[in-house]
């Protein structure tokens, strides 16, 4: 029997991409949008799910479970990226940005529990990023939401253990999506002493982006995960010079590492 998978934001970017190519590989897919009336012609279902609304989620999962009456993979893909110097971004921002990368992801975690749980399997994706690895200029807070879900995982993949229910992280790093337009970025004011630094290493990150991967080198990744009988903690997936970062950060001094960054940044 075919795999039910629930993949959140699977609307667009790379878990458009994971949805698309998990389809084409027999499995039986739906994805999650704020607003699924936009998508009529995805090549899977889109379900209304947001991350940041409770009771959004159990209305999802609850509308899964009347379609398929199993859910065997939840992919937590849906999330958002957040730029600025930390002293300029407001609170209310970085509430809302680990609303949606870290405490949303752990809501539709407990929604699906209980039903792994009743199947007695069930595998758990979190899609982290290479830059929850470490702590970088002018994203710090977006590596902080995803270094916090890379550590739950570890914890939470313990408490799993005796319920055959299992857990593991993949971290990408740059590929070209539409990630950049949707992130939150503090403005660049002209009276910032951040506005030269902060504005430059925005141009770098953008660029990034743009010249980016294609998101399949994920979706390719993925499904390989699920068809491995018992994943691995950690997963990175990217160019080799941003797998590699994780491991200089591992046996570099820290102030090495840390002018290795700002080498990188121009800073």
């Amino acid at each position: 029997m075919s795999k039910v998978v629930l993949i959140t934001g699977g609307s667009s970017g790379i878990g458009k991409s994971i949805g698309e190519y998990l389809t084409e590989k027999g499995f039986r897919v739906y994805g999650t949008s704020r607003s699924p009336e936009r998508y009529t012609s995805s090549k899977f279902p889109i379900l209304k799910l947001d991350v940041k609304e409770v009771e959004t989620i159990s209305d999802c999962i609850q509308s899964l479970l009347d379609r398929e009456d199993r859910i065997d993979v939840l992919i937590n893909n849906a999330g958002v990226g957040i730029t600025g110097p930390i002293e300029e971004i407001p609170l209310q921002e970085m509430k809302s940005h680990f609303d949606t990368n870290f405490f949303g992801p752990l809501e539709v975690i407990k929604a699906v529990l209980p039903q792994m749980r009743k199947q007695q399997s069930g595998l758990i994706i979190n899609v982290t990023s290479i830059a929850g690895y470490m702590g970088l200029p002018y994203r710090g807070i977006y590596s902080a939401s995803k270094g916090a879900l890379e550590l739950v995982t570890e914890a939470y993949r313990m408490e799993l253990k005796s319920f055959n229910i299992k857990m593991t992280n993949v971290a990408p790093g740059d590929f070209a999506t539409n990630i950049a337009a949707g992130r939150f970025h503090a403005p660049v004011k002209e009276n910032s002493p951040y506005k030269t630094a902060y504005g430059n290493t925005l141009k770098l990150m953008d660029t990034h982006v743009d010249s980016g991967k294609d998101p399949k080198i994920m979706a390719e990744a993925i499904f390989k995960i699920i068809n491995t009988p018992e994943p691995k903690i950690h997963y990175k997936v990217g160019e080799f010079i941003q797998k590699l970062s994780i491991v200089l950060k591992r046996v570099l001094p820290d102030k090495v590492y840390e002018r290795m960054l700002l080498n990188h940044y121009k800073l």
